[in-house]
């Protein structure tokens, strides 16, 4: 990896190479959100946190805590006295990203070629997808309900048509998301299970497997690139980049009188409905059975959620040099100037004059600078797990995130500064500013 030069102060250049390094390390461990909340749990269980199951009794012990449901991950750090000054500070991200998903039976082709069926999962760019190698990586689920995490080689590709053969494709690229996005992974083996593949790749035999959740991922590692190493190019920034930086931020917090959250769901990309999405019951049920376990009644649970709040950290727009009139004309964010703080006037992100207040003050705390990102009014905005974590808890809830250019493609591009920044003001926030 090339050395990350984003400061002209050598203490300041040599945090941000670790954490950029790190982030890298850790977007290469996470090829799918299985992945990513594993690698969160790995990272917790090496530094003493707890593993909590959900069929257990709750631990409610001062200390460090962690549970994985599916896709999803949720740590939670209890300091040594919950009192009536307590609350509880609380990050979410998602660990999933737009793509494709493998189709329950996978193997197919046309003409000669070995083809694998896949579903669009969520809003990709398509185009970024077409001649790039990429493998598969997710979960198999056996015919004993054992699940077992698997990340194959590239060996799928799909093939852009040459112009040549259709003279319109260099004018208006067209893809049909049903004829034209399926990937070869062999040819001129008609006899060929892409199943029974992935299965060897994770040990085991294709009759042993009873269901599978696989995505594509892919291949490509992530790259610090420019003159003055400001850009990192890579896969699933939106939204690991705010998954690791909560992580950094829950292990350097200092403690103080509030219980310490962190939550990364999946299925942000396609709405948060599942039982490890946002708009489920996870994040709920954690907190919940956590207050009943330190011994609170149903109203003191409340007043501890009254006393709560909440900072959705998910990665949002860069002003585009190309597109500079899709951005509102007084909002212009940049890379390597700071994390956002992402506004909209109709809820679409949860920040509002007193969460925003919030989080000044954590970045001021830290030294870090802040950026406005609000929409043109003539451009749809995105969303992100901030709604409707706050419909569900009630709590004071802000938007935050690093900005990017090139969202939702297989190769996003963030500032190597930024990362850094993110985490130093999610840091202060978890230490009580």
């Amino acid at each position: 990896m090339a050395d990350v030069t984003v400061s002209d102060n050598p203490r300041e250049a040599r945090q941000a190479n670790e954490h950029v390094a790190d982030l890298m390390a850790f977007i290469e461990a996470s090829p799918s959100s299985y992945h990513a909340a594993a690698e969160v749990a790995a990272r917790l269980a090496a530094v003493g946190y707890t593993e909590q199951r959900e069929t257990d009794p709750w631990d409610a012990e001062p200390g460090g805590h962690y549970l994985v449901r599916d896709g999803a991950v949720v740590a939670w750090w209890v300091p040594d006295r919950v009192g009536e000054r307590s609350g509880f500070r609380i990050v979410g991200a998602h660990t999933d990203s737009p793509g494709f998903k493998l189709k329950p039976e996978p193997t197919t082709g046309a003409v000669g070629w070995q083809q694998a069926g896949m579903e669009v999962y969520g809003g990709p760019l398509p185009n970024s997808w077409l001649d790039r190698e990429f493998g598969l990586a997710g979960r198999l689920v056996t015919t004993d309900g054992r699940q077992v995490l698997v990340a194959t080689p590239p060996w799928l590709r799909i093939p852009q048509v040459a112009p040549h053969l259709d003279r319109s494709v260099g004018e208006s690229l067209k893809l049909d998301k049903q004829a034209h996005l399926l990937p070869v992974f062999s040819v001129g083996r008609p006899g060929l299970d892409l199943l029974a593949l992935v299965a060897e790749q994770a040990g085991l035999d294709r009759a042993d497997v009873a269901a599978h959740d696989l995505f594509a991922a892919v291949a490509e590692r992530p790259a610090v690139f420019g003159p003055r190493s400001e850009f990192l190019a890579a896969g699933r920034l939106d939204n690991l980049s705010s998954v690791h930086a909560g992580l950094v931020a829950l292990l350097a917090a200092e403690e103080g009188d509030d219980v310490l959250v962190l939550a990364c769901f999946d299925h942000e990309e396609v709405g948060s409905g599942s039982r490890s999405g946002a708009a489920g019951p996870l994040l709920e049920q954690v907190l919940a059975r956590l207050a009943v376990s330190l011994g609170l009644g149903p109203d003191a649970y409340q007043r501890m959620l009254a006393r709560s709040t909440c900072i959705s950290a998910d990665a949002g727009h860069a002003i585009h040099p190309n597109y500079a009139s899709l951005h509102d004309p007084d909002h212009r964010p940049l890379l390597n100037a700071g994390p956002l703080l992402k506004t909209n006037a109709n809820l679409r992100y949860t920040s509002d004059a007193a969460s925003g207040a919030l989080w000044r003050r954590a970045c001021r705390v830290a030294d870090v600078p802040v950026q406005v990102f609000v929409s043109n009014n003539a451009v749809p905005c995105g969303s992100t797990i901030g709604p409707m974590t706050a419909e569900r808890l009630g709590v004071v809830m802000c938007d935050v995130g690093i900005p990017l250019l090139s969202m939702h493609s297989t190769r996003e591009l963030a500032g190597t500064r930024d990362p850094g920044w993110l985490a130093a003001a999610l840091t202060a926030y978890f230490s009580g500013a």
